[in-house]
This record gives C-alpha cells, sequence and structure tokens, in this order.
C-alpha cells in the first residue's frame, strides 16, 4: 500500500439496524447537545465586546462559552501562526493569511488555554508577537462540535449543508439523518489518487468543492460529512492522525442518549464490521484496506477539530 498523506477516509461512523429511543428529543440539558428547531448551521460571530490583542492580530474571544474564538488578521500582518494549548494538553496550531478570519475552536473542552502568537518575517522565520492565558467555560461541551471552524468550514448557504437539511425532514432521529448523509457520501464521493499524491503542507478542504467535484482524500471526505452532520445538529469530530503508520482523517459522532461512537463499526443484523467510505465505494481494495483498519486499535488521534 502507497504511504502519502490522507491516503484513506478511514473516518468513523456507526450504523445501528435497531431502534433507539430519545433520539431527536428537546433535551437542553449540558448532558446532551442542544436541538435546535427547525435545524440550524450555528455562525461564529466576531462581536467585539471581548477582544485579546492589537493589530494586526486580534482574538475575538466575545463567545468563547459557544466554543470557539474568532484571530483575525489585518492587511498588514502577514502570516500568522497561533499555537495553542488547552486542558487536553494537546498542541495545536493554525495559520493565518493576512487580511483573513480564522474561527479557532475549542476542542480541548472547558479549562485554561495557553496561546502563543507568532508573526511571519521570512520563509519559514517567525517572530514573538504575543501570549495570552484564556479560561473557558462551555455553555454547552457539545459545541465546538457544531460549530464550523478553519477545518471544517461551512455557512448556513453551503450547498453541503443547504443538501444535508433537504435530504430528511427536521424531525427525523440522528440515525435517520447518519445513514442519509453516509449513503450520499459512499455514493457520489470517489477518492482522488493524483491529489493525495501532489497534496500541499497546510491544505484545507474545501467541502462544496467536494460535493460538486464529487473528489477528494480523506480530510475532504471527513470534512465533507463533518458538515453535512452538523448541519443537521449532530455532533461530529474531525479527527486527524494515524491508522498504522499511514497518515488519516476520520470522524467520531455522538448519537443522542448513547453517547460518542468512535472508531466506525457497523450492524449488519448478525455481527458487527467496520465501516468506510472509500471502502464500501471501492471495492477492489477491500482486503488492503481492512489490513489497516483493523478492529480499531490502529487508530491514533493527534488532532481534534
Amino acid at each position: 500500500m502507497k504511504k502519502h498523506p490522507f491516503f484513506r477516509p478511514l473516518f468513523l461512523f456507526i450504523f445501528f439496524l435497531f431502534f433507539l429511543t430519545g433520539c431527536g428529543s428537546k433535551k437542553t440539558s449540558s448532558d446532551e447537545p442542544p436541538v435546535y428547531v427547525p435545524l440550524q448551521v450555528l455562525v461564529p460571530s466576531a462581536d467585539g465586546k471581548e477582544v485579546l490583542g492589537n493589530p494586526p492580530l486580534t482574538l475575538d474571544i466575545s463567545n468563547k462559552e459557544q466554543g470557539y474564538m474568532i484571530a483575525q488578521a489585518n492587511e498588514s500582518a502577514s502570516s500568522i501562526n497561533i499555537q495553542m494549548t488547552g486542558p487536553d494538553g494537546i498542541l495545536y496550531t493554525y495559520f493565518v493569511s493576512e487580511g483573513t478570519d480564522a474561527v479557532i475552536p475549542f476542542t480541548g473542552g472547558e479549562g485554561s488555554y495557553q496561546i502563543l502568537c507568532y508573526q511571519q518575517v521570512s520563509g519559514n522565520k517567525y517572530a514573538a508577537l504575543c501570549s495570552h492565558t484564556l479560561e473557558v467555560s462551555l455553555e454547552n461541551p457539545f459545541l465546538p462540535y457544531l460549530y464550523p471552524n478553519q477545518y471544517v468550514d461551512f455557512t448556513p448557504e453551503s450547498e453541503a449543508c443547504l443538501l444535508a437539511q433537504s435530504m430528511l425532514p427536521d424531525d427525523a432521529s440522528d440515525l435517520d439523518g447518519l445513514d442519509a448523509v453516509y449513503n450520499y457520501v459512499i455514493s457520489n464521493i470517489t477518492y482522488d489518487e493524483e491529489k493525495a499524491q501532489n497534496i500541499e503542507a497546510g491544505y484545507l478542504p474545501d467541502i462544496d468543492e467536494t460535493l460538486s467535484s464529487g473528489t477528494g482524500i480523506c480530510f475532504d471526505y471527513a470534512a465533507l460529512m463533518t458538515a453535512m452532520l452538523r448541519a443537521r445538529d449532530i455532533p461530529c469530530k474531525l479527527q486527524i492522525g494515524y491508522t498504522s503508520d499511514i497518515k488519516h482523517a476520520w470522524i467520531d459522532v455522538y448519537i443522542r442518549s448513547r453517547g460518542w461512537v468512535n472508531h466506525a463499526i457497523s450492524f449488519d443484523g448478525e455481527s458487527w464490521n467496520r465501516m468506510d467510505p472509500t471502502f464500501d465505494s471501492n471495492a477492489d481494495d477491500q482486503k488492503e484496506i481492512q489490513v489497516y483498519i483493523g478492529d480499531g486499535n490502529n487508530y491514533t488521534v493527534q488532532f481534534t477539530r
């Protein structure tokens, strides 16, 4: 098997063929994700009420309780590098180009975040710009996995979100939503081997481009499915890491009243099997891919977006 970035979209999905009570309920407790009626694509906002730093880079933390901040680099900023370590101890790196904004999620959960910001001097050389310590308390722990961010970028007008919301009635269960989105992806998106061989560092998916072209690498698959599920108010984590020694991107999905589902398991009525969109749509590679999929122990998460 060739080893190159994001070789296969081995991302997570669970498909129960039995009925689960409580899905799609109207619970508002922080023990469960918020439920929006009608379905709602959440939109990040830089309100300017609470801001860290000064130009060329400001961090709008007005809505930190919603699970994100917005980094704003002005036109003279050159490239900005933001390094953030949260309560989970994982170091996250984000790059923000001059004159742009970036939504940065607090995927480490509640607690203290150490933020270091650098500005590009030349090439790969960066100079220290500022540092901040930020205490985050979330209104609901699932919000970082419902909003868009720099890696899973979408809006209420995104074609992928409009498609996801049109697939089923607003009151359809989480399982029906998962089923509809998953089957659409495996039926309409094919793996782009050439793109995988030539992917550049710093690549970020464009979900509507993946949707319109019908092709992508595992990062594209994962971002597209994450956006579509979040558009249906289904919390979803875009996971980046490795399966064996191959770089991968996949997803974890939250099923109300059942919890987070990790490592893509499906039930066919008799036995449990691992599911993967490209695996299902490219029958020729099934045996080879299964070696890397294994029983889930091969998965190693580096970053959650």
